[in-house]
């Protein structure tokens, strides 16, 4: 581990004293831009299905499921904070 220098910017950026705290930061960040995606990417389909004039298809629900898990996985993947870095224990 590095040896900290008086006066140096902190190896990575905080906003909050307590780690926990900035990882929960992270994982709204990340989730705010997975929302952002899919709702762009949503009206540009709605966009495309209204020109063709068109219904969305039916969904595969276990291909839906295992989709949701790995999300999860993705979103809550910051609040792991260091023993994600470290592996496992």
């Amino acid at each position: 581990m590095p040896t900290p220098v008086p006066d140096a910017p902190p190896l990575e950026q905080t906003f909050f004293d307590d780690p926990v705290l900035d990882r929960l930061m992270g994982t709204t960040i990340a989730l705010a831009a997975e929302v952002y995606m899919l709702r762009s990417r949503l009206r540009a389909v709605e966009r495309m299905l209204a020109k063709e004039g068109r219904e969305p298809e039916t969904i595969d629900e276990a291909a839906e499921r295992r989709d949701a898990m790995a999300f999860v996985q993705h979103i809550l993947g910051p609040t792991l904070g260091e023993q994600q870095s470290r592996g496992p224990e």
